[in-house]
């Protein structure tokens, strides 16, 4: 799996931070998305598909075949 976020879209819901700590956080001055684990492991992968299908403005984007 490979992640890439899209900071223009991102508005800051913070849901793929709760969801998956260890691959997103967020900026402290505006809240936007910083992906940490562009790669994650498979454990990580469930709680990234998550993320990604309750990411209001559609900012995170997969690649299953990475």
């Amino acid at each position: 799996m490979k992640i890439t976020v899209d900071e223009d879209k991102c508005c800051g819901a913070g849901q793929c931070v709760l969801l998956a700590p260890e691959v997103f956080d967020q900026r402290d001055d505006d809240g936007i998305v910083v992906l940490l684990d562009a790669a994650p492991a498979a454990g990580h992968h469930a709680a990234v598909r998550e993320s990604a299908a309750v990411c209001p403005a559609a900012a995170i984007v997969l690649s299953e075949d990475a």
